[in-house]
């Protein structure tokens, strides 16, 4: 899915949502006058009202616009992916930050690169990233190919070069065979962009089909408890979907932190301003891409600052903060309930061997 994002401005953002909590607010009280406590509304009701803002996550490979996906490119794009040799000091790879085995994230505040530096900013998950309108909480990357290069060229990062990585892979004959396979109709198959297109290639098989969620929307009413089935109706009903949607429940716009009240400096940092860098629009002060919200249960910390490690916390500074809605602790459970059914079948990636290192490779660079 690569949709364009129809970005609008924060203060259109904040009444359009506020009015859409409102409104869903009312219809939920209204529904709940004709009885003390409000069961889950029937499976078939609550399914179709569902089915209305999101998609079950499909089991083929999602098309890539320019970068025709192949078996090839796939295997390619899985040795750069876990290569720490891409990186100046050859200690961190592309897994270090998006570790498919922790969620597709490193489970730290911010990440860790070159020289022990801590990054500015909470690492995103990897899985399902290319149903997102955009890389990076800023969308500063329009594809997981230009999110790719990015990393791999940061001092706080991988702290390399365009013309490191290819002196690197160009030092082994294994990688050299490896991309005439992956590219056969290029005279010079061997490029940074070459790198970025078998990275994205790889990634894009980062998805995790068959969530209960999944399977819910797909008709199998059982797939969700009556608890879990309550958290969607909560959902939907305070207005968190006005955010997470569609396919990915979430990535697909920009919405700004604090569209009610903005959270204190320890969950929001004031130096960070989101969207603002990179369009330097006012409207844009403290917007971010809207995360997904698959497998979440998996991805803490949360938020951008990382900040935040309990997924019951971060439902209710969501409440609080974009819904203007302080959720009771009997909400917030039902919510997080229904969070848990985002998990889906995570990807079963066997740990590829990488080409050796050669006498003419360069050698890692520690400043």
């Amino acid at each position: 899915m690569h949709a364009q994002s129809g970005h609008r401005p924060a203060s259109a953002l904040k009444g359009l949502l506020i009015a859409t909590a409102a409104t869903l607010g009312i219809l939920a009280a209204t529904a709940g006058t004709s009885q003390a406590a409000d069961p889950p509304a029937s499976g078939d009701a609550l399914m179709n009202r569902a089915r209305e803002l999101f998609k079950p996550l499909p089991a083929n490979l999602p098309a890539i616009h320019g970068n025709a996906v192949t078996r090839e490119k796939i295997e390619l794009g899985k040795m750069l992916y876990f290569d720490p040799r891409l990186s100046a000091s050859g200690i961190f790879s592309c897994n270090s930050c998006h570790n498919l085995g922790l969620g597709g994230v490193d489970g730290l505040e911010t990440s860790v690169g070159h020289g022990w530096q801590k990054g500015p900013r909470n690492a995103p998950t990897v899985l399902n990233a290319v149903l997102n309108v955009a890389q990076f909480w800023d969308g500063r990357a329009e594809d997981l190919k230009a999110q790719a290069k990015g990393p791999i060229q940061a001092g706080v990062e991988m702290n390399s070069t365009p013309d490191r990585v290819l002196a690197v892979l160009n030092s082994m004959p294994a990688y050299k065979a490896k991309f005439a396979d992956a590219f056969p109709n290029e005279k010079e198959p061997l490029t940074f962009d070459n790198v970025a297109m078998a990275i994205e290639a790889f990634e894009a098989t980062l998805t995790t089909p068959a969530a209960p969620f999944d399977q819910y929307l797909e008709g199998k009413a059982d797939a969700l408890t009556d608890t879990q089935k309550a958290g969607l109706e909560l959902f939907i009903d305070k207005g968190c979907a006005g955010c997470h949607n569609g396919v990915n429940v979430g990535g697909h716009d920009y919405f700004p932190f604090g569209v009610v009240t903005r959270p204190g400096a320890e969950i929001l940092p004031p130096g960070d301003k989101g969207r603002f860098a990179v369009t330097k629009t006012a409207d844009d002060e403290y917007v971010f891409r809207s995360p997904t919200l698959r497998n979440v249960t998996l991805t803490a910390p949360y938020f951008h600052s990382g900040k935040v490690w309990d997924l019951r916390q971060a439902v209710a500074v969501m409440g609080s903060s974009q819904l203007g809605a302080t959720l009771s602790e009997q909400e917030i459970d039902k919510i997080t309930a229904f969070l848990e059914t985002l998990t889906g079948q995570q990807p079963r990636v066997e740990y590829p061997l990488l080409p050796p290192s050669t006498p003419t490779t360069p050698q890692p660079v520690f400043k």
